[in-house]
């Protein structure tokens, strides 16, 4: 977020400006005093209750250009900000961490700074990443106290820690890899049984995690399970279990189950496990209503 008097952009990540889609920050940011700051932030929008809307929902308001008025009355947004590289006439990016969240402190009202915690005692920051879990955060960002500012990239001075989940899902497809990955096949398409019905529902797909040595396995293995193939994709008997570590579940109009995996990734086969000790559409719809808060 830029801001020179009352003049204020507001860009992402990518350097999209995105001011317009998002008045209500920019509102806010016109209140601050000073009269000239850079501040980055996470822009979060919240439900009913109070906890954070996933990611996807948040990302609605980004690509706004008509209705915007009527896209800020549904889905409310607000600022929380967790650094400041400019205060005033001062370029402080390169300043250490300490020293630019005492900037951030005199410029933001403190109903909107990223709650912080200063600790080297284990407990205590275990608690604060148990709490953000708790209120519905995917988890918590720790930070060199003694580090400058790295635009556009987090390093090893910033570090994201939250929870992964993991789910034993059976493979119901895969996809054609490209570049190196070509002749093999690579992009599972990933799915649990659904008890009510005894169908296998897809939740989503990824190529991630998969060794040199995983690709061949799995080329030959689904190549003897195959059942019917498109120009891109083989379809195979569901009888290979993979566990698959993902961040957390998004809802999705894609699949028929409502809810997509997000962030996933392999972390191996389960040669341990037949397709009926995999997880089901309960455990996922369970994992779904506790992060979502819901029942």
């Amino acid at each position: 977020m830029h801001k020179c008097g009352l003049e204020v952009r507001i860009y992402t990540r990518s350097l999209n400006e995105i001011t317009a889609a998002i008045p209500e920050i920019a509102e806010l940011a016109r209140t601050f005093a000073e009269h000239t700051l850079v501040l980055d932030g996470e822009a979060i929008a919240f439900d009913a209750s109070g906890r954070p809307h996933p990611f996807q929902v948040t990302m609605r308001r980004f690509g706004r250009k008509l209705n915007v008025e009527a896209s800020r009355s549904a889905l409310p947004i607000d600022a929380f900000f967790f650094d400041c590289l400019r205060f005033g006439a001062d370029s402080i990016a390169t300043c250490n961490t300490q020293e630019r969240f005492l900037a951030l402190a005199r410029a933001v009202p403190a109903s909107h700074l990223v709650p912080r915690l200063v600790t080297d005692a284990e407990p205590e920051a275990r608690a604060f990443y148990e709490a953000a879990i708790a209120a519905g955060h995917e988890g918590v960002m720790a930070k060199a106290l003694d580090a400058p500012y790295e635009a556009g990239n987090r390093g090893a001075s910033w570090l994201k820690i939250k929870r992964v989940h993991t789910l034993d899902l059976v493979v119901l497809g895969a996809e054609w890899g490209y570049g190196r990955r070509t002749g093999k096949l690579s992009n599972l398409h990933l799915g649990a049984l659904d008890p009510a019905t005894g169908e296998y529902i897809m939740l989503g797909k990824t190529f991630k995690g998969l060794t040199d040595a995983m690709l061949k396995w799995q080329t030959q293995e689904f190549l003897a399970r195959e059942i019917r193939r498109d120009a891109g994709t083989v379809y195979i008997r569901p009888e290979l279990v993979v566990e698959i570590a993902f961040s957390d579940l998004q809802a999705s109009s894609r699949y028929p189950g409502g809810v997509a995996l997000r962030l996933a990734r392999v972390k191996r086969y389960r040669d341990d496990k037949s397709v009926e000790d995999a997880d089901t559409m309960e455990t996922v719809r369970k994992i779904y209503a506790a992060q979502s808060g819901t029942r």
